[in-house]
């Protein structure tokens, strides 16, 4: 992939969220012949009072190939999409860092994770961005977004933080299903523990009561397994994990 892009705060109370924005970005540039894009992933960031957000203080990422034209007309494309389509009052950021030349990938990663932990500023954003060469810019409002937007960067490099957008319905709850069943969808790379370990595809998992959710681990798209309870099924060891247990990615 080329480029990687973050975006942040583009809608208000009672509207659609970021993601959904960022989706409609992704099948624009698909449409459009522009670029390849890939799955789209969801950062936490710090949640307080010092903070303006609209719900819950996330930034989308995800990564691009170009397929023709430049980064120039995509940029432009960018723009026009961020002022025309965010919502009214909001104040959304832009990040881009282009993949194909050499990041301070750990100077980025550390602001991703100062940014889940404490309130960081427009100026403290900045001037990372020119310091490590990211393309970040304001699209509306006060521009606050650009702080999540360039954290996000951060935190997708880092490749072990978020979750993807979407949830999937893999099976009914308390199906059985084998974990190269599960891998043979295009979304899923692995199966992980909660404790990080890869399992098998021979293992035979437990589909939770709820639909399935993604997370971003090791670069990878996977899907975290919980132990079952012990009354569960004879012989299965892991379930798919909750949504609630899913916030903590």
């Amino acid at each position: 992939m080329n480029y990687m892009v973050c975006i942040d705060d583009t809608d208000m109370p009672g509207t659609r969220g970021t993601g959904w924005l960022v989706e409609d970005l992704c099948n624009m540039l698909a449409a459009k012949k522009l670029a390849v894009t890939t799955a789209i992933s969801r950062h936490q960031l710090f949640v307080h009072k010092d903070i303006p957000y609209t719900s819950h203080n996330s930034v989308m990422g995800f990564e691009m190939t170009l397929v023709q034209g430049t980064i120039d007309g995509v940029m432009a494309l960018f723009k026009k999409f961020l002022e025309t389509r965010s919502e009214k009052g909001s104040d959304p950021g832009l990040c881009v860092a282009q993949l194909s030349r050499p990041l301070d990938g750990n100077r980025l990663m550390a602001f991703g994770k100062a940014a889940k932990q404490q309130v960081l500023t427009k100026s403290d954003a900045y001037g990372l961005a020119a310091k490590t060469g990211v393309h970040l810019s304001e699209h509306g409002g006060t521009g606050q977004g650009v702080v999540g937007a360039l954290a996000g960067i951060g935190l997708r490099l880092s490749g072990n933080d978020g979750r993807y957008r979407g949830w999937y319905h893999l099976g009914r709850p308390g199906d059985i299903v084998s974990v190269q069943a599960l891998c043979a969808y295009p979304f899923v790379d692995q199966l992980v523990t909660v404790t990080g370990e890869v399992l098998s595809p021979d293992t035979r998992v437990m589909m939770g009561s709820e639909k399935t959710k993604t997370v971003r681990l090791d670069h990878k798209q996977v899907i975290v397994v919980a132990p079952c309870e012990a009354d569960a099924r004879p012989g299965i060891v892991f379930r798919t994990i909750t949504k609630k247990e899913a916030k903590q990615y």
